[in-house]
């Protein structure tokens, strides 16, 4: 079973975005959060794997899904299915996948049934994406790639914040605030995922259209984010907020990433307005 430490250390070896809100966020609802992400990005490194194919990635995915949905406890959780499931697959998967079931019982024993479930559901959508070669044509392929991958996650945290603090959140801007956020990723690896023959964008679609789509989406949340009192919700999501657009702003004017520098001064402010 992982210590909080190393699954705090975990969470900053594979996202300092997230990391950042997540470790300032109080007891309890940083631990179910922390437990979220890590469980989600284990997939997300199966569906982005470079080397795996679709047929590999389809058959770990569907097996991490039904081993998930089988469980009951975290006293009686299945890390020996999981084990036996990763065995052929020890030498190629992440740490942050192989170790997936610690990550599920990180979060209260209360909530964990909730983020495992999340994890069930976005580990079978994945499957089917790796299987069809993550083909989007329409904007409705758009749609519900986003929302299997983030917007979900966006009714996620809605739950978790229900339970923590006993406040409610709009489920619609929360998938935009998902669909948002996977957009800003989705043209900031624009070149690495074609280079691997993948392609997000819509027929007919140009970046100027996607960076619509990504706006569109967060401006949605961010105006609907202006009525909801300060809590830890609102301090939660300002910093990956704030950075898609920052994103968004050096993608537009041809750089290719933001850069740390950028990154740390965006965070020093938003400290020094909460």
């Amino acid at each position: 079973m992982a210590t909080y430490q190393e699954s705090m250390q975990m969470l900053k070896l594979t996202s300092r975005t997230f990391y950042l809100p997540i470790v300032r966020l109080p007891k309890g609802i940083r631990e179910a959060v922390a437990s979220g992400y890590l469980c989600l990005r284990a997939i997300d490194e199966v569906e982005d794997h470079p080397t795996l194919e679709a047929e590999h990635k389809a058959r770990i995915l569907h097996t991490i899904s039904q081993i998930f949905q089988a469980q009951t406890s975290a006293d009686s959780f299945a890390y020996h299915a999981l084990e036996t499931a990763f065995v052929e697959y020890h030498d190629v998967l992440p740490e942050v996948t192989l170790r997936v079931g610690e990550w599920a019982c990180l979060a209260p024993t209360f909530i964990a049934p909730r983020v495992w479930e999340a994890t069930a559901t976005m580990a079978d959508r994945m499957a089917h994406w790796a299987a069809n070669g993550f083909e989007v044509v329409s904007i409705a392929d758009l749609d519900r790639y986003t929302y299997g991958v983030a917007g979900a996650v966006g009714l996620l945290l809605c739950d978790l914040w229900a339970w923590f603090e006993k406040i409610q959140i709009h489920r619609t801007h929360a998938i935009q605030f998902g669909r948002g956020l996977q957009t800003v990723n989705i043209l900031r690896n624009r070149s690495e995922d074609l280079s691997r023959g993948v392609n997000f964008f819509p027929e007919d679609w140009d970046k100027a259209r996607m960076f619509a789509y990504a706006r569109e989406n967060l401006d949605s949340f961010s105006d609907y984010a202006k009525t909801l009192p300060k809590t830890t919700f609102m301090n939660f999501v300002a910093i990956p907020r704030a950075l898609a657009y920052a994103t968004l702003n050096v993608l537009e004017r041809g750089e290719k990433k933001l850069t740390r520098k950028a990154v740390m001064e965006i965070v020093k402010q938003l400290e020094s307005k909460a």
